[in-house]
């Protein structure tokens, strides 16, 4: 249950991400074709035509994820080419020197592409790049020019948005931890009896259902024990409800260690419990009971002082063709009933 609790959790992650990528693509492509639209009509050409190249590699990332599903390349693409559309802006300077103001978006965009450590990782080497494009002489490389102060307030508040991103991601992170926390403790809830932390009733129909499907396919046997503690009454009403659940405990041990890892056993309900063995058939299902009684003529519950011997009724059945499985667990529960009107302690039916 825990491993299919993360994996949904998983999946709906996997299910999110790819679309907010999408929609960045597509506001990334329409933003830089709007502004290339803008840079023309300024006879700004070279900055234009660099910003209509960006706006089609923007579609390229997003019509890779939509055509192809692939959203590794996809998010590769866009997040790289925002990285060298920055640095083109920042080596430029852009419209009236403001190009380098449209880094702010990339500390956000990172950490959510690629994570948080990576993520980091990512943006540690992009404030490197940037201030050896900043600071390389003009002299040597011509390219815009800005004061000490501008690059220094630049690069604080760079870092600022990059510690509030990476704090949100964090946040984000630790939440989806808690949720999937809680949502594991709620498939337990939903799948285990409480008291002896078996299947119960509701997981165990779902084994049944999902069995029921494998046997129609395969054709292999498919065996259920259906078993209740004799006299449990008597137990409850001579010791206490507490040692009735003592008795409950040590059951539920006894039969997971009797079992196979491919079997089930859960708590039907109140003192019975249900066997389910795939691949099995009924006369490998009554040897099973047979050793579980044995074990139980030899085992004492000790509970407060007081010794409890425990004798346990089963009914065996096995799946047959058309069959469904409340036809299937009747059948089994009158077994049980033969065996309690033989006189307890007994298995039915006898091979």
């Amino acid at each position: 249950m825990r491993e299919k609790a993360k994996m949904n959790h998983i999946d709906n992650e996997k299910f999110h991400q790819p679309h907010v990528i999408s929609l960045f693509a597509l506001v990334g492509m329409s933003i830089t074709a709007i502004m290339g639209l803008i840079g023309l009509f300024n006879k700004n050409f070279v900055l234009a035509i660099s910003l209509f190249i960006a706006s089609f590699i923007y579609f390229i990332g997003y019509y890779t994820y939509k055509k192809f599903n692939n959203v590794k390349l996809s998010s590769a693409i866009i997040l790289y080419s925002l990285y060298i559309l920055m640095f083109y802006l920042m080596y430029t300077g852009g419209v009236e020197n403001t190009g380098p103001l449209w880094v702010f978006i990339v500390a956000p965009v990172s950490v959510f592409v690629h994570g948080l450590k990576r993520g980091l990782i990512e943006l540690m080497l992009f404030v490197i790049i940037s201030i050896a494009i900043m600071s390389i002489p003009a002299e040597i490389i011509p390219h815009t020019v800005y004061s000490t102060e501008f690059k220094l307030r630049l690069l604080y508040s760079f870092l600022t948005v990059t510690f509030l991103s990476a704090l949100y991601e964090y946040s984000r992170d630790q939440s989806y931890q808690h949720t999937l926390k809680l949502s594991e403790k709620y498939q337990r809830l939903a799948h285990l009896d409480p008291l002896t932390q078996l299947s119960n009733r509701r997981a165990a129909l779902t084994i049944l259902k999902r069995e029921q499907a494998r046997v129609v396919r395969s054709k292999e046997p498919l065996s259920i024990i259906l078993c209740d503690i004799d006299h449990f009454k008597k137990i409850n009403d001579k010791y206490g409800h507490n040692a009735g659940d003592a008795v409950l405990i040590e059951l539920a041990e006894i039969f997971t260690h009797s079992m196979r890892e491919q079997d089930c056993i859960a708590r039907w309900g109140g003192e019975e419990f249900l066997f389910i063995l795939p691949q099995t058939q009924a006369e490998s299902a009554n040897i099973l009971a047979e050793k579980i009684q044995a074990k139980l003529q030899h085992h004492i519950v000790h509970y407060e002082g007081h010794d409890i011997n425990i004798r346990m009724s089963m009914g065996i059945e096995q799946f047959k063709d058309n069959q469904s499985i409340d036809e299937m667990i009747n059948c089994a529960d009158k077994q049980l009933y033969q065996a309690k009107s033989a006189g307890r302690n007994q298995i039915f039916p006898k091979f």
